[in-house]
């Protein structure tokens, strides 16, 4: 069974213009707008034609698709899910730190 690996490595100093991130994303502007409106982004610039996102919103938007179409989770639920799962991701790098210390204590 053959299976096919797709992966997109993105700059994390870049700046993606809304236009960039429906693209990359496959989303229409609409989505985007509403994703904002809840808070789930948080882009540079004060009107769409001006608006830059980081390279961590076309996470952000990618998860919050897979949320919605998945598990058929609203904009809300979708924006405190995320928190969430930030928060998840935030204490395990917090832990691997900690353990990391731990052993360098034990020499």
């Amino acid at each position: 069974m053959k299976t096919d690996l797709q992966c997109t490595v993105f700059d994390e100093d870049k700046k993606y213009s809304l236009r960039e991130l429906c693209g990359m994303c496959r989303v229409h502007a609409q989505f985007i707008q509403e994703l904002i409106d809840e808070g789930i982004l948080s882009p540079f610039g004060s009107s769409p034609g001006k608006w830059r996102f980081a390279a961590v919103e076309i996470k952000r938007v990618q998860v919050s698709i897979r949320l919605q179409d998945d598990l058929r989770i609203n904009l809300p639920g979708t924006a405190l899910a995320l928190e969430l799962l930030e928060e998840i991701e935030e204490l395990q790098r917090c832990k691997k730190q900690l353990e990391q210390l731990h052993a360098l204590e034990k020499y």
